[in-house]
């Protein structure tokens, strides 16, 4: 391990010495890696990439040369956190020790080197800026604290001290924090903001001396408006400001992100927007968001209909956008974006909430789309004709999409597909699948279905299936499937996992399929397993 350290260029041996500033079995989160690489400086140039995507690379060689493990990927087979192996990290920080290029405050009795340049505090109670005989350089700064942790942590103190005017890179996910500290806004070579989770609710218009500022993470706050000066940060490439909540089912309110009264059109150097409140700027804030060409990433909220042609205009321009979110105003308007003749080619995630007259034409042709989310939509046509053709999907939802009653599969469609989600489909009473439809799938999850009381015709050609997760589901569905008598069990006999889920008392009751004869009768609910949370399906 040390000899392949050793062997390491010298740009991934700083990136992977950088992960030692997160807590032991800390889950790393892949973009949140991605954007620290790149604003402490590690990603090299290269032409016809971006920064995200050279750092990209680095994070495979790593994962490749077995120095990372991934700890769970996405729907659509994505790493989305990672970590180092036990004994990998030890190698790697004695390396970063002997190099002193990055120091770990986590005890109290802990030794301090002469420079700290780039400082972790793990759950530490001590005032780190009183040791006497060390010189602070800061570089980057990161806190993890946990909520039962003494707090002894002062911004002003922070921020006041001589050591952290050179700052890159601030890091406050989860910090304690209500009020955002206004002495940031003088560490004027800041590259990377984070104030994730916490509880801050405003952001003052001063932060446009933050020039440099290439990172503006404020997802899970409270901000809900931003003030115009933000428009002044030339540099900004990724503003993050959405917090959502899912207790039980999805809602349609279940996410908010923020307005925001400046001329957006001037951020030229956007790659990734997320979630702009469009209600109050119009066919205006349609136009400024049009001048975003390097935009990767664009989650719009609060749509009304008579925007719809000025925003697929926009559309149009934005030929690097691989993610585009687009929520109306209620459940009830239409999302008016027919009139795309040219949609993004590199477009991979498409998430639609709200009412559709018709199914949209163009997405058909998106033949790079992986992940497509429908909620809503209640359309009377079969959504499924449009997109059973697509040669890379490997995640599709659907929640109230479809007012029809048959579901119907066809031969050789979805060749790629690996999960499918129904949600609340009220008058879905049929689900075929022809021989070689969905051939990959491996996780199918159904709910709310009140009228699907047959279980899924062809679903036993689905021989690659993994786990069946059923919320909700009418009797009939669920006493066909049970392994004592129930006349369809045969059909997923095979498939390792089956639940069915219920939400009762502000909580999930899982019912393994061992147990699915006994749930009529367990009143108690005591044959289930009890469980206050649930991953989200519809996280987006």
């Amino acid at each position: 391990l040390s000899l392949s350290f050793n062997e390491l260029p010298y740009y991934l041996k700083s990136c992977l010495m950088y992960l030692t500033v997160f807590p032991e079995f800390h889950a790393i989160e892949h973009m949140r890696l991605i954007r620290l690489w790149i604003a402490e400086g590690f990603v090299k140039d290269e032409d016809g990439k971006t920064p995200e995507e050279v750092a990209d690379s680095y994070l495979k060689e790593l994962l490749n040369r077995s120095l990372i493990q991934v700890v769970e990927k996405t729907s659509d087979g994505r790493m989305r956190t990672c970590r180092m192996h036990g004994l990998t990290r030890e190698i790697v920080n004695l390396k970063s020790r002997d190099q002193n290029f990055a120091t770990i405050a986590k005890d109290n009795d802990m030794v301090w080197p002469e420079r700290v340049r780039r400082l972790s505090v793990i759950n530490s109670s001590q005032n780190v800026f009183q040791q006497n005989k060390t010189t602070f350089q800061l570089r980057s700064l990161l806190m993890f604290t946990s909520s039962d942790s003494p707090n002894h942590f002062s911004m002003h103190e922070l921020c006041t001290s001589s050591g952290v005017k050179l700052l890159n890179v601030l890091d406050l996910q989860d910090a304690p924090l209500e009020v955002f500290p206004a002495e940031i806004v003088n560490l004027y070579l800041l590259k990377y903001l984070s104030l994730k989770n916490t509880k801050v609710k405003n952001i003052p218009g001063s932060i446009k001396k933050l020039q440099y500022l290439e990172t503006l993470d404020l997802k899970h706050t409270y901000v809900t408006e931003l003030p115009a000066e933000i428009a002044e940060l030339k540099r900004l490439c990724h503003l993050l400001v959405y917090r959502y909540k899912i207790e039980s089912y999805a809602h349609f309110s279940s996410r908010h992100g923020f307005n925001v009264a400046a001329p957006i059109g001037n951020m030229l150097s956007l790659q990734k927007l997320c979630f702009i409140e469009v209600d109050q700027g119009s066919e205006a804030l349609m136009v400024e968001l049009g001048k975003l060409t390097q935009l990767r990433r664009l989650g719009i909220r609060k749509m009304r209909k008579e925007d719809g042609a000025a925003l697929c205009l926009s559309i149009e321009k934005m030929v690097n956008l691989t993610s585009l979110s687009i929520t109306a105003i209620t459940e009830d308007e239409i999302i008016d974006i027919h009139s795309i003749s040219k949609p993004p080619q590199y477009l991979q995630k498409l998430y639609l909430s709200g009412c559709l007259e018709k199914f949209p034409q163009w997405i058909k042709s998106c033949k790079n789309l992986v992940r497509v989310f429908l909620k809503w939509s209640r359309l009377k046509e079969d959504p499924l004709v449009y997109l059973q053709g697509l040669p890379n999907l490997r995640h599709l939802e659907f929640l109230k999409v479809y007012v029809g009653e048959i579901l119907k599969f066809n031969a050789k469609g979805f060749p790629s597909l690996k999960v499918l989600g129904l949600d609340d489909l009220e008058g879905l009473k049929y689900m075929n699948i022809e021989e070689g439809a969905m051939q990959g799938l491996k996780k199918l999850v159904i709910q709310q279905c009140a009228s699907l009381k047959n279980v899924p015709l062809g679903i036993e050609r689905l021989t690659k299936l993994k786990a069946i997760e059923l919320f909700d589901m009418p009797k009939e569905l669920i006493m066909a499937l049970r392994p004592n008598g129930g006349e369809d069990y045969w059909k997923v006999q095979n498939v390792p996992t089956i639940y069915s889920t219920y939400w009762r008392d502000r909580g999930w009751d899982v019912y393994p399929i061992e147990t699915f004869g006994e749930i009529e009768n367990d009143t108690d609910h005591s044959s289930a397993l009890r469980t206050l949370q649930l991953p989200p399906l519809w996280k987006v």
